[in-house]
């Protein structure tokens, strides 16, 4: 089996993805990030690499509001157990969960990006489970 028949495999897809933007900013850094963490993350790299050939790339200052960006607060409901979180979605270096600080590259880091306020997607933990989060608030940075 290649590698692209195992990540369609893998991935979440109980539900039709919902549209994504990201920021050309964003998204040039993001797409060496995936790349630079292949060999070390293969999953949550390949997921990643995913989601930004999908996503819909604007201008920096063109972002609608109430879209996820790297460095912005998103409250999120686990539409499993009801449960709302609020959490910053930064960059690995930057990561910090005792201050709530998600990585992007995590996969629920990845399921954040781009997404909009009222928006659901299914991701895949690290266990294998596949869970459902609807995005409720977007706190820009």
């Amino acid at each position: 089996m290649n590698q692209i028949e195992t990540r369609a495999k893998s991935a979440p897809s109980r539900r039709l993805k919902p549209k994504i933007s990201i920021t050309s900013s964003d998204h040039a850094r993001l797409r060496a990030l995936a790349e630079a963490a292949a060999t070390t993350m293969p999953d949550v790299a390949d997921w990643l690499g995913d989601e930004l050939d999908r996503a819909r790339i604007v201008r920096d200052d063109r972002q609608p509001p109430g879209v996820v960006r790297m460095g912005d607060g998103v409250a999120f409901r686990d539409n499993t157990t009801g449960q709302v979180q609020t959490v910053s979605l930064v960059y690995p270096e930057e990561a910090d969960i005792t201050l709530k600080k998600i990585s992007v590259l995590t996969p629920i880091g990845v399921a954040l990006i781009g997404m909009s306020a009222g928006e659901s997607i299914s991701w895949q933990t690290r266990t294998g489970e596949v869970r459902d989060l609807t995005v409720t608030e977007v706190h820009p940075k």
